[in-house]
């Protein structure tokens, strides 16, 4: 699950990571009181969306009166924002941030994620912040400092000092940095976070660290331990059918292709789609409706499905195991007189009960005339890539 820069500076904040002062806005008004009661000769006005690229996409913008801010304000939130990472249909901006100025003398980055090549949690740090970390990477590694934390100690202050001396800290300093990314650290773990990033942590001409920018994703396994966090969730950030089969508790991915996948277990999904792509076409979603799939979820996994214009036929690949086959077969029966089956839809069923099931839908054949069983998993798939190249 994401959140938004503001939601993100706040979980910092609560964990005593600096955050200088800033006011959420939803209105070119509002940004334009914000600038005034800063009182200061720049304010930054920022998008606050799910994606990054803001700044080169003209949604993070310098303001040095009112006026800026409000012409600032009100272009962000009477266009979508389009980045590399939104794709051509971008997102829309309900919500912006407004910050004054603060004067830079040096830009550093810091995060924390899931290194699954390292089967831990990593501290990374650079002091090439404000820029794209992946480039940095790409072009100095060298400058790209890991640290890797133990699974239950975490990040320990020897780690958190050593890391802010090879960044360059000194002195009183040194030691700041390092309880900054102490608490940051901290931070990270109490969310159950999957990434936790400042870019850029900024050193003023003043001596301070601040945090100017933040993100957070969390672990959706661990929201139910935290529904302060997940009452942070802006569905007008993500796509219809996501939050649709969210609450469906469908494991739920919309891709480019034709053929709509049914299925039951993240494994049996990859292979569907591998196999779909095989025999020459495109799957139109990954879409795991678990092991004990209730006709409830199958009527809502074919709504969604169904909702998604480019599917031009379905493949439901199921394995009866939890759920028997034959009650799988009932529910796909009353799913397609409840939705209406308006393409091609394509049954492979084994398992459990597997002939009874069969006879199900052999037998309902002539209520749903666009079913068509399949007698393996190539059946299956070359029935309905034909079906859709057809």
């Amino acid at each position: 699950m994401k959140i938004h820069e503001y939601q993100a500076r706040q979980i910092l904040a609560d964990n005593g990571v600096p955050v200088p002062p800033a006011e959420v806005v939803r209105s070119a008004d509002e940004a334009a009181n914000a600038f005034v009661k800063f009182n200061q000769s720049l304010c930054v006005v920022k998008a606050q969306v799910y994606a990054g690229g803001r700044g080169k996409a003209g949604f993070v913008k310098l303001v040095k009166s009112a006026e800026e801010a409000r012409a600032a304000a009100q272009f962000m939130l009477t266009n979508r924002m389009v980045s590399v990472q939104t794709g051509p249909e971008g997102v829309p901006v309900s919500v912006l941030l407004v910050a004054g100025g603060v004067e830079i003398a040096h830009e550093y980055y810091m995060a924390l994620t899931v290194d699954r090549s390292r089967n831990s949690v990593t501290f990374i740090a650079s002091a090439e912040g404000g820029v794209e970390i992946e480039e940095v990477a790409r072009h100095s590694p060298e400058k790209v400092l890991k640290e890797t934390l133990h699974p239950l100690l975490g990040l320990q202050p020897f780690q958190a000092r050593e890391l802010a001396y090879r960044l360059g800290f000194k002195d009183k300093l040194a030691g700041e940095a390092a309880k900054l990314m102490m608490n940051l650290a901290r931070a990270f773990f109490k969310t159950d976070a999957s990434i936790a990033e400042i870019n850029p942590l900024v050193l003023t001409k003043d001596g301070k660290l601040l945090a100017i920018d933040a993100k957070f994703n969390f672990d959706d396994n661990g929201l139910y331990r935290h529904p302060e966090l997940e009452a942070m969730v802006d569905e007008t950030q993500e796509k219809p059918l996501d939050v649709r089969a969210r609450k469906a508790n469908l494991n739920y991915i919309n891709l480019d292709g034709s053929i709509g996948c049914l299925v039951n277990g993240a494994g049996l999904a990859m292979a569907t789609m591998d196999i779909i792509k095989l025999h020459g076409a495109e799957p139109a979603n990954f879409l795991d409706v678990g092991g004990g799939v209730t006709a409830e979820a199958a009527i809502e996994a074919f709504h969604i499905i169904l909702a998604d214009p480019k599917v031009k036929g379905i493949l439901v690949n199921i394995f009866g195991g939890i759920a028997k086959c034959d009650l799988i077969a009932e529910a796909l029966v009353k799913a397609g007189q409840e939705v209406g089956f308006k393409v091609p839809v394509v049954v492979r069923l084994e398992g459990t009960n597997v002939e009874r099931a069969r006879q199900i839908l052999a037998a309902a054949k002539g209520q749903l005339p666009t079913l068509v069983v399949a007698s393996d998993l190539t059946d299956a798939a070359q029935k309905v890539t034909a079906a859709v190249k057809g």
